[in-house]
């Protein structure tokens, strides 16, 4: 039986950022156009960040019974391990995609944003079938496109309609940024497995793209944000306070253009997200007070 310590990092909290930044800029685009209300900027956070951690739990499972998981370079599996029976860790999954959805239904009704429950429906089937079911898409090249609409796009225009009651331009190129952010992530994670995804069959974009275009492809993916805080500077200046997150990013891009491999590909996951939550509160910061 797993500790609670084994529990939380199979739910791998250094993904959290990628639930939070989303969050934050919705918030910070509605308080904008004066109509941020806290707590259901509150109820979204807990959608989101339970959504992330279903859809960890989900993968652990999934991939655990796939046998793809036998051998781990990143962070502790708990069903690939053998530290969690597989039924242990699906009701985890379970139990953390029903408080999303509860949580999301209370959102809908109270914001009376009833087209949102559509998208919403779809994060809970995203979580689950990325590698659950006989054909997760996951294993056929379409992670870090779903990473990014989720949690990007939806995400942060689903904070802001459920709070403002309305989407914007500006909102709309910050939700390209921040799934831009999320999609990076997920690729350096990817680039880290290439060598035993392939053997496990796990088809990712980083294994069709292979190991040297998909190192480029994580810059490109992290100048994103950046492009978009120089075009929010030029309606507030304050926007340019989220040039500092590339401070964070400096140490993870270097790994990546040095060629490393491995375990030393893990920090780059890391700071990444943390990059990705300074960005987006100094964001979030300039769009409410601008």
């Amino acid at each position: 039986m797993p500790t609670a310590a084994q529990w939380i990092a199979g739910a791998r909290p250094r993904t959290l950022p990628n639930a939070i930044a989303p969050v934050l800029v919705g918030t910070g685009a509605a308080a904008a156009v004066d109509g941020m209300v806290w707590w259901l900027a509150v109820l979204a956070l807990i959608v989101s960040v339970s959504l992330i951690v279903g859809v960890n739990y989900a993968n652990d499972y999934s991939d655990g019974i796939r046998g793809t998981d036998r051998v781990r370079v990143g962070p502790v599996r708990l069903v690939g391990s053998g530290l969690a029976t597989p039924e242990s860790v699906r009701s985890a999954a379970a139990s953390a995609l029903a408080v999303a959805a509860v949580a999301g239904l209370a959102l809908v009704v109270a914001s009376r944003s009833w087209p949102l429950a559509v998208p919403g429906a779809l994060c809970l089937l995203g979580a689950w079938f990325y590698t659950g079911g006989k054909r997760p898409y996951g294993y056929r090249a379409f992670g870090e496109l779903a990473v990014f609409l989720f949690f990007g796009p939806v995400a942060v225009l689903g904070t802001l309609y459920v709070q403002a009651g309305r989407i914007n331009g500006t909102a709309v190129g910050c939700s390209v940024a921040v799934g831009a952010f999320s999609a990076a992530i997920l690729v350096a994670n990817n680039l880290r497995d290439i060598p035993t995804d392939a053997t496990a069959g796990k088809r990712t974009l980083a294994v069709l793209l292979g190991d040297q275009d998909t190192r480029w492809l994580y810059q490109a993916l992290v100048a994103v944000p950046f492009l978009m805080t120089l075009l929010l500077a030029t309606r507030d200046t304050a926007a340019l306070a989220a040039l500092l997150a590339i401070a964070l990013l400096l140490p993870p891009i270097r790994r990546v253009r040095r060629g490393y491999t491995g375990r030393r590909l893990v920090p780059v996951l890391r700071d990444t997200g943390l990059a990705m939550l300074a960005w987006a509160a100094a964001t979030a910061l300039a769009l409410a007070t601008g």
